[in-house]
C-alpha cells in the first residue's frame, strides 16, 4: 500500500515525538527511581528506549520508513530511496515532532515545559564516540535491509541497546534527537553548547557507513523502495 507524503510525515513526526518521549520521561523516571546511582538511572533509560524502538518501527516503518532521524533519511537520499523535497520535509517533521516529545516528557513528570540543559558532553573522545555510534547503526539499518527487512525493527533496539553502554556518549546518533534533548534539563539532556560536535560526528559516521556498507552489501530491493518506488521518486 501506497501511503500519501502527508501521512508519512505525520508518521515520522508521531514516530519520532514518541521516541524523545521514552527517552526523555524514562530518563526522568529512572534519575528519581535509582536513588543515585547513576549505572542503574542509565539501564532503565536504556531498556525503555530499545523497546520502544522495536515497536514504533514495527508501527510506523510500514508507513514512512520509520526513519525517525535525519542522517538515516539522509542515507536513504543518497540512495535513491527518497526525493530530495521528501527528504526535506521528513527533516522538518522529525525535528518538530522531536521538541514536541520532549515537552510531552516534561508535561507527564509536572516538568517546566522550556528547558535548557546544563548537561555538558564535550570533548573528541565523546565526538569520535557518536561518529561510531551512528555508523554502526546505519550499517545495522542497510544490513537489515539487505537480509531480514522483518528483523529490522529488533536489530535497531538492540543495537540502540548495546549502544548505550559501549559508547561513550551513550549513542545519540541522531542530529534531531540530540537538538531536542538539548531542551530538557534533565538525565537524557545535552547542554546546547556540546551540541554541534555531537551532530557534526553524527553525519560524519552517517556518510561513513553509507560508503562502507554501500559498497560491503551491494544494492537490492527494500521494503521502502518496493512499497512506493514511483511515488517516492518522484518527490
Amino acid at each position: 500500500m501506497t501511503f500519501s507524503l502527508s501521512r508519512r510525515l505525520a508518521a515520522e513526526a508521531l514516530g519520532t515525538a514518541a521516541l524523545l518521549a521514552v527517552v526523555v520521561g524514562s530518563g526522568i523516571m529512572a534519575e528519581t527511581l535509582a536513588g543515585g546511582n547513576v549505572a542503574l538511572a542509565l539501564l532503565g533509560n536504556t531498556l525503555a528506549t530499545g523497546a520502544a524502538l522495536v515497536v514504533l518501527i514495527s508501527v510506523f516503518g510500514p508507513i514512512s520508513g520509520a526513519h525517525f532521524n535525519p542522517v538515516v533519511t539522509l542515507v536513504m537520499l543518497m540512495r535513491g530511496e527518497l526525493g530530495r523535497k521528501a527528504a526535506l520535509a521528513y527533516v522538518g517533521a522529525q525535528q518538530v515532532g522531536a521538541v514536541l516529545g520532549v515537552w510531552t516528557a516534561h508535561l507527564m513528570f509536572a516538568e517546566p515545559v522550556l528547558q535548557l540543559s546544563t548537561k555538558t558532553r564535550d570533548g573528541l573522545p565523546l565526538g569520535f564516540a557518536e561518529a561510531v555510534a551512528t555508523f554502526g547503526l546505519i550499517g545495522t539499518i542497510l544490513g537489515g535491509l539487505r537480509f531480514r527487512p522483518s528483523a529490522v525493527p529488533a536489530l535497531v533496539g538492540l543495537y540502540i541497546t548495546a549502544a548505550y553502554w559501549f559508547t561513550a556518549s551513550t549513542s545519540f546518533a541522531n542530529p534531531a534527537v540530540t537538538v531536542a534533548r538539548a531542551l530538557s534539563d534533565s538525565f537524557a539532556g545535552i547542554a546546547p553548547a556540546s551540541v554541534p560536535v555531537f551532530v557534526s560526528a553524527q553525519f560524519v559516521g552517517a556518510l561513513a557507513a553509507a560508503g562502507v556498507f554501500g559498497w560491503l552489501l551491494g544494492r537490492a530491493p527494500t521494503p521502502l523502495r518496493a512499497a512506493a518506488p514511483q511515488a517516492q521518486a518522484a518527490e
